[in-house]
């Protein structure tokens, strides 16, 4: 519709983010969070109703029909309020604050967020989704309160914050704890506690992917060559891909599954999943050379790039989890359905994917599984088990034409730094394990993206980007998952580009963001202007805190540079969470694979010579944790070739921090050398 057609138009017709511009036509008055719009709730002495989402939140989408698109509950709302909507993913920071609040007063949170805060910002009260009839009994709570009781508000929100802040102090230390291999072990023994033996993954519903677990696992058996450990991985792998989460028709992997055994998921798509699990996966190929998870891999990134990646080279957001109003309708089937398009596959194909028996939701809807093995299937129907193949393939192929005709659903199509960079080290990853070259220039070509869109020559970077334009300043976990992709992309380029940015942006980190008191870094640098406060996010979670990327990140920029500067950071960095990370082992896993680095010995391969990449490549398919590749054809200018050429020679140096072993010229030399 014609956009001067339209009854209503709020100020968040200027933003970008394809969930504010969903508000945009709302008759709330909503505003876009920035300094203009605090200073006007202190102006004009209203409260703050700051309500939070994204694009694919299905309660979001309720919450706005029932409430944000009536007219009686938004004349209430502008007469009485400041309205803010914020996109949770756009800003973070802002989220993380209301987030802390509401779980302060609530013990829980989620989205759509909604809280209410005294002039400026400081929140007194918060909660989730409320139908329309208690969401309108809660605002005449709450205007009361404000005009009557205003002093008991804002020693509530007084009262929040200090809690906040209690809840938030890290342990100050001025000495670097002595770390050990034991802690390592003590964090797997409080992990094993909440494995799930059957289904793999943690026990209990709802279940996420938490694919920085599996990888510190993998990392774990790397150097312990406990079994276990490594079936719990592989049990975590197989029955994710095998389960409802995974899109078993176009790839590609849901955010989590509402049951225990992975079958029906919350059907939104988010980068964020899908890139770190391509990572998982492809290291999973790398120790075990199994085919299922290198098609995992394969068709995660066909989605990815048939339906996420921009004409510029960016990776878009998400895929909401509705299309025509309906949870999950683009992607599950019914029975008739099955039969009518698949014919006399359809019996074969429905045992395959489960139908009407594992696959089955509710109201004749089936979410697809692999129900059974392709070899269980060629033994019931007496055909080979590449007649078997073929036959689910060919009905793959149907399924998908037919799908592709349905209505889609939303596409978020910003692009954010922060997630943009794990999918390239997603890509990265995937090229390390396989060796197929597509996956690296597709690397290369989102890397150049960021590098041009979203970098400043100063050192910056901007944390979004849609229509040509950047415009919120980044957080530091843009700048850590950055620096990350950018090592990993030099590892297999060894475009000496990619780590001399890397270099940079570190170093505007540690100006911009460093905490002095804990030695951690702030999420928001110094030049943030809008924020109500700063915090320092070290818990990992389905998403890895960006104060362990940034360990990690300055951890291997040590190697390469030579910077012990870095190195005094990362320690002193760990010792801050330790007495956490050991208490709280699922929250502190990015972490764990840090202090494997710092525990078990870590070694940079230093090849120079004309036979450089060759001898790279014979290295990178191997699972190897604990090596850093740098390489150079020519002599470098790079601290670590220092006094490591050789004219018409390949060298390999085996390195542990400064000291290196006598040089070999094959790979698989190098590689017997730890």
């Amino acid at each position: 519709m014609d956009e001067t057609k339209k009854k209503y138009t709020n100020l968040l017709i200027h933003e970008s983010s394809p969930y504010l511009l969903q508000h945009a036509h709302n008759p709330v008055d909503w505003h876009p969070w920035n300094e203009e719009t605090l200073a006007k709730s202190k102006d004009e002495d209203k409260p703050i109703l700051v309500s939070i989402g994204y694009s694919a939140c299905h309660w979001c989408h309720v919450m706005e029909h029932e409430s944000f698109e009536d007219e009686e509950v938004a004349q209430i709302m502008n007469e009485n309020f400041i309205c803010i909507k914020v996109d949770r993913e756009e800003r973070p920071d802002v989220d993380q604050v209301y987030m802390d609040a509401v779980q302060a007063i609530s013990g829980r949170g989620g989205w759509p967020l909604n809280a209410f805060a005294l002039p400026g910002g400081r929140p007194f009260w918060g909660a989730t989704y409320f139908p329309k009839e208690q969401w309108l009994s809660l605002l005449d709570q709450i205007i009361n309160l404000f005009k009557n009781q205003r002093k008991s508000l804002e020693k509530q929100a007084d009262d929040i914050e200090e809690g906040i802040r209690q809840n938030d102090l890290i342990s100050v230390k001025t000495s670097e704890s002595d770390f050990a291999s034991t802690q390592v072990a003590q964090m797997v023994t409080g992990l094993s506690r909440r494995f799930d033996p059957e289904n793999g993954g943690t026990l209990g519903a709802p279940k996420f992917p938490m694919p920085n677990i599996s990888q510190f696992l993998l990392r774990y058996w790397y150097h312990s060559k406990d079994e276990n450990i490594l079936n719990q991985v592989e049990n975590t792998l197989t029955k994710m891909a095998s389960g409802g989460i995974y899109d078993q028709i176009g790839g590609g992997f849901a955010r989590y599954s509402v049951d225990d055994h992975w079958h029906v998921p919350h059907f939104e798509k988010m980068l964020y999943d899908n890139a770190q699990l391509v990572s998982l996966y492809a290291e999973a190929f790398a120790v075990t050379k199994k085919e299922p998870y290198r098609k995992i891999v394969a068709e995660t990134l066909d989605f990815v790039s048939r339906e996420l990646t921009s004409p510029e080279g960016g990776f878009y957001s998400a895929l909401d989890a509705d299309s025509e109003g309906e949870e999950g309708k683009f992607y599950v089937w019914t029975k008739p359905e099955f039969d009518k398009l698949l014919g006399e596959d359809a019996s074969l194909a429905a045992a395959y994917f489960g139908i009407e028996n594992e696959a089955y939701w509710e109201d004749g809807k089936n979410v697809l599984v692999k129900a059974v093995s392709i070899e269980t299937l060629a033994e019931k129907y007496s055909f080979t088990e590449n007649e078997v193949q073929r036959t689910i393939d060919k009905a793959i192929a149907k399924l998908f034409d037919l799908r592709s005709g349905r209505v889609r659903p939303g596409l978020d199509d910003k692009i954010l730094t922060s997630w943009n960079a794990l999918m390239l080290k997603g890509f990265v990853d995937a090229y390390k394990a396989i060796g197929a070259e597509p996956y690296l220039q597709v690397a290369v070509r989102n890397a150049e993206f960021l590098n041009q869109k979203l970098f400043q020559k100063d050192g910056r970077l901007f944390r979004n980007y849609k229509n040509g334009k950047a415009s919120i300043p980044g957080f530091l976990d843009d700048y850590s998952f950055t620096i990350e992709a950018f090592i990993a992309l030099y590892e297999v380029t060894f475009d000496e580009k990619w780590i001399q940015r890397a270099h940079q942006l570190s170093d505007y980190v540690m100006a911009h963001f460093l905490d002095p008191a804990t030695g951690l870094f702030f999420y928001t640098s110094d030049q943030h202007t809008d924020v109500v406060s700063r915090k320092t996010e070290v818990m990992d979670n389905v998403i890895p805190a960006s104060n362990s990327s940034m360990a990690k990140a300055l951890f291997q920029l040590s190697l390469i540079f030579e910077k012990p500067k870095y190195a005094k950071v990362v320690k002193r960095m760990l010792s801050g969470i330790e007495e956490k990370m050991l208490q709280f082992p699922s929250a502190f896993t990015n972490w764990g694979i840090q202090l494997m680095n710092l525990v078990y010995p870590y070694h940079t391969f230093v090849i120079t010579g004309p036979e450089t990449f060759k001898e790279a490549k014979l290295g990178h398919g191997n699972f190897l944790p604990n090596v850093l590749f740098a390489g150079a054809e020519e002599n470098s200018s790079l601290p670590v070739f220092n006094d490591r050429f050789s004219p018409h020679k390949t060298q390999i140096f085996v390195c542990t921090g400064k000291a290196c072993l006598l040089p070999v010229e094959r790979m698989d030399d190098a590689i017997d050398q730890i």
